[in-house]
């Protein structure tokens, strides 16, 4: 049970392999830290434009989830110049993050092999190989040595 809330795992490689729950934790946390951030420019900068719809940091939070999340419902959107470009920057940002988690979620349950974990056994592979030839050709060294 431990090993679950582990924030990664070391292989035996060396390489680190990080705990999907942990990544999807943290994910959620930056993104839902970056829209309660811009919320308060945003709402500000929306307090100062009569026409503005989003009248309370409320409004605003919603309104950079809903970008986020790329639904966008409408209800609430900026009118002023920067407030648009808050609003399109969550937009970038949320579809990158919530790809993020899609594709932990995808690699996590529909994934069938780790290529990481395959290539890196090959490279191991690789290297036992290269260690035996070089063993081989010390001995066939001196076996002609012997001979001449």
């Amino acid at each position: 049970m431990k090993d679950k809330f582990k924030m990664y795992n070391v292989d035996q490689y060396g390489v680190r392999n990080y705990n999907s729950l942990y990544l999807l934790l943290m994910t959620v946390f930056v993104l839902y830290g970056i829209i309660a951030i811009l919320s308060f420019p945003l709402y500000q900068l929306e307090l100062s434009d009569p026409n503005s719809n989003i009248h309370t940091y409320k409004d605003a939070f919603w309104t950079l989830q809903m970008s986020a999340s790329t639904i966008g419902f409408g209800d609430f959107y900026p009118v002023t110049f920067m407030g648009r470009i808050i609003v399109a920057a969550m937009f970038y940002i949320g579809v990158g993050l919530v790809g993020f988690i899609g594709a932990q979620f995808v690699n996590k349950f529909v994934s069938f092999s780790d290529t990481n974990v395959k290539n890196r056994e090959i490279r191991k592979q690789n290297e036992l190989i290269i260690a035996q030839n070089k063993a081989l050709e010390e001995k066939l060294e001196a076996l002609l040595k012997k001979s001449q």
